[in-house]
């Protein structure tokens, strides 16, 4: 069985980070770096089915099937994730928690992965998660401001 747990720690406050996370227009500007997709119909409220949108390949169609399990903003969301509508569910987590003196650490986690294809998949989500949290998050939040807006100067531009 594979699992992902990524700790990362961020300067913002953990109401920045938390809009950069869940945010359409400001996910699609992070999750691009690692060649994720775009959120359609992501809300926080729980229940709500959304999906990711990205470029397909031979045998995937490039959309991943979601459903918000929890949010408490600014410090959880978790939601159900899908590579296919049928598969079993594996559960995203992000825990965000404020850091003494400020910031913010994110704790993400991945999990639920069974067997051969689980582990794989879990691998290569792992070197993507981590390239995202890495390079395009951290990216995304130098360029907002105190209230998590993207400011005026910035060279981000969000994605249709």
């Amino acid at each position: 069985m594979g699992e992902m747990n990524i700790v990362r720690e961020y300067r913002q406050a953990p109401a920045v980070v938390w809009k950069a996370l869940t945010d359409p227009a400001l996910v699609a500007l992070w999750t691009s770096t690692g060649q994720g997709g775009r959120p359609e119909g992501l809300t926080t409220e729980v229940g709500t089915k959304f999906r990711y949108v990205a470029k397909p390949f031979p045998g995937w169609d490039g959309i991943v099937h979601c459903e918000v399990l929890a949010a408490d903003e600014p410090e959880l969301f978790r939601y159900t994730w899908r590579n296919k509508g049928t598969d079993e569910p594996t559960v995203v987590t992000n825990r965000l928690r404020e850091l003494p003196g400020g910031g913010t650490r994110l704790t993400w986690e991945h999990t639920g992965f069974h067997g051969i294809e689980g582990a794989v998949m879990s691998r290569l989500l792992g070197r993507v998660r981590r390239k995202m949290l890495d390079r395009g998050l951290p990216k995304v939040l130098e360029d907002l401001d105190e209230h998590g807006n993207l400011r005026p100067d910035t060279a981000l531009r969000p994605k249709d």
